[in-house]
């Protein structure tokens, strides 16, 4: 009898062991299509301004399992800068943070009823200086995607456009 117990009780014991090893793998954080709204930028970039003047290189990559995009800017005149971009479960929204020599960019949004990526927010200027601030990515049908910058000018009370680019992909053969 104690022989049977001591089995029925190892048994017990790797029971949830062996229920572990039977259950499927846990599905990877950040796949839903939430998290995937922005991969449309993912991708090496050439970007010019709408009168196809270079202003620069735009490689955008995923890190933390697909939960971070993270964007490494370049521009033509050698000034860098780089992004944070992820989708917050909190917020129930897309941020952004962005670093350029010493100036931040931080604001939120999502997708808009056309399919852009629209975000909100704040640019700070290292001298102290902070406007209201918007960015828009938007596929384009030829595979370009357009990016419109706009700060708000509280003396005109006016949207001010600030940069507009179109980021043509890069082969990576090239």
């Amino acid at each position: 009898m104690k022989s049977a117990i001591a089995a029925f009780a190892a048994l017990a014991l790797a029971a949830p062991v062996l229920a572990q090893e039977d259950a499927p793998p846990a599905p990877p954080p950040c796949q839903d299509e939430s998290y995937r709204a922005f991969d449309f930028w993912l991708g090496a970039w050439r970007v010019t301004d709408p009168e196809g003047s270079f202003q620069g290189n735009n490689v955008i990559t995923q890190a933390e399992d697909g939960c971070l995009i993270l964007e490494h800017w370049t521009s033509a005149n050698g000034g860098t800068g780089q992004s944070y971009n992820f989708y917050d479960p909190g917020l129930q929204k897309w941020r952004q943070v962005w670093v350029s020599g010493g100036g931040v960019i931080d604001y939120a949004g999502g997708l808009t009823e056309t399919g852009s990526m629209k975000l909100q927010g704040e640019i700070a200027y290292h001298n102290g200086a902070a406007f209201p601030f918007t960015g828009e990515w938007t596929l384009q049908d030829d595979g370009t995607v357009r990016q419109h910058f706009e700060q708000f000018n509280p003396e005109t009370e006016t949207w001010d456009p600030w940069f507009t680019g179109i980021y043509t992909r890069v082969d990576s053969a090239e």
